[in-house]
């Protein structure tokens, strides 16, 4: 704990003045001395299996280029400035297309879903140990992962990760492959990118790649100059007031947000097995006696928390929340594109642009639109509102009893008859801009 230190007389302890200027630093939740105290506590081949990567190159690329200094801010400026982006939502929101307009940039590390494994651990823990963890600590465990992804310590996934990583190497990592990162270089030995236009598919990063790395792709997020994670695991905006007031982040949260008839719609298309007693309904007109109609409910209630909260503008959320729905941004995802990166403080990459104009112009037959569950590639005008042509009307009008603060809160026009359900020239997504209150 006291490395640069020794004991002094009195029971004094002497440090020497690089190591008071680090314990200075941290106490000023300066990140710049968390960068280089974690790069050169990482494991590697740039001397003495430690990195003091002044001493010499090693002489794989991969690890030279992340042993050159100029891949990491040099200056406690440039440390301050670094953003740290969560993308906040539920499950089939939107969230893998939105992340995308973050994933695209260069300079930003992008992380899928990687509460997954935090979430995976729990769930497969003993029965006993199971009672004993409750709703707090399974949050608690969110916000410690998070805290750690956000200073580049990719390692701190190793509690979690089964099976247990070996010398910091998995092959277990979920939804790798949605990340540009993870799939080129130093991160990966092919580089590269990808199999299709910019975006390694599910197949090929995998493939070509190998199993991850953490100590590589830990040096990798230090080289970039900002962070942003998707997650669909917090229920609530309130359960990450700790991270928002954590000096040593920057935290700017997106709250993406989608009609709930949309939702329930792709969760039945995507989940087949566990919506089963929905899509019965859906087919024959009756409603299951033992449908759970909570899969939604609860989505509704945490959905219209977190907006009123968000909207509210309390002081530890003041500049650091912007809601955002989905079928704005299918509609519109270049204006929409360029109010997230205004938001987080990031001039939007020309890499984003040609993104956006490659991937929501595509007509993709609705058959197969469903097949692959984080599709990005869509015409998404079209799907924006497709959901309307896949529900019964029972179950809509059922959803809108359940939901109706949360479509009313959100903007979302409720319907009366299957004819106003069908008519898709009439859109139910009222012109609607979301102000935080001053």
């Amino acid at each position: 704990m006291h490395v640069g230190c020794r004991g002094g007389g009195g029971g004094r302890m002497e440090c020497s003045w690089k190591t008071v200027l680090l314990l200075v630093c941290a106490s000023l939740g300066v990140q710049y001395t968390a960068i280089r105290t974690l790069r050169d506590s990482l494991s590697g081949p740039c001397h003495g299996g430690v990195y003091h990567c002044q001493s010499r190159q090693p002489k794989d690329s991969r690890w030279r280029a992340l042993c050159d200094d100029s891949m990491l801010p040099m200056e406690m400026s440039a440390a301050a400035s670094r953003r740290h982006i969560l993308l906040f939502t539920t499950t089939r929101s939107g969230s893998s297309f939105t992340g995308q307009l973050f994933n695209q940039h260069p300079g930003i590390f992008y992380v899928f879903e990687p509460l997954y494994h935090v979430q995976q651990a729990f769930t497969n823990s003993s029965s006993r140990l199971r009672r004993a963890l409750d709703r707090r600590a399974l949050l608690g465990a969110y916000r410690d992962l998070l805290l750690n992804l956000y200073t580049c310590d990719l390692r701190f996934l190793e509690n979690y990760i089964r099976p247990e990583p070996q010398e910091h190497i998995t092959g277990s990592f979920f939804r790798r492959s949605s990340s540009r990162a993870l799939c080129s270089n130093p991160v990966c030995p092919e580089g590269g990118e990808g199999a299709s236009g910019g975006q390694p598919d599910e197949t090929w990063c995998p493939k070509k790649c190998g199993a991850l790395n953490l100590t590589l792709a830990s040096m990798a997020c230090l080289s970039r100059g900002h962070v942003a994670i998707k997650t669909v695991r917090v229920p609530e905006v309130g359960d990450l007031r700790t991270l928002t007031e954590d000096p040593r982040l920057d935290l700017r949260i997106v709250h993406l947000v989608r009609d709930p008839r949309a939702i329930l719609a792709s969760r039945m298309m995507a989940f087949s097995e566990q919506f089963r007693a929905w899509k019965i309904w859906n087919a024959t007109g009756r409603k299951p006696r033992y449908v759970d109609l909570s899969q939604i409910t609860s989505t509704c209630r945490d959905m219209a928390e977190s907006a009123e909260t968000g909207l509210q503008r309390p002081a530890w959320l003041r500049g650091r929340y912007l809601l955002v729905r989905y079928e704005d941004l299918a509609l519109n995802p270049a204006e929409k594109a360029r109010e997230l990166y205004k938001f987080v403080g990031l001039e939007m990459d020309e890499n984003v642009r040609s993104w956006i104009a490659q991937n929501t112009n595509n007509s993709v037959p609705s058959t197969s639109e469903w097949n692959y569950k984080y599709s990005t590639t869509r015409d998404s005008k079209a799907t924006a509102e497709s959901w309307r042509l896949r529900l019964g009307f029972d179950i809509v009008r059922t959803l809108q009893t359940l939901c109706n603060d949360t479509l009313s809160l959100l903007g979302y026009r409720v319907v009366h008859s299957v004819a106003d359900l069908r008519n898709m020239s009439n859109s139910l997504v009222e012109p609607r801009t979301f102000q935080t209150l001053l």
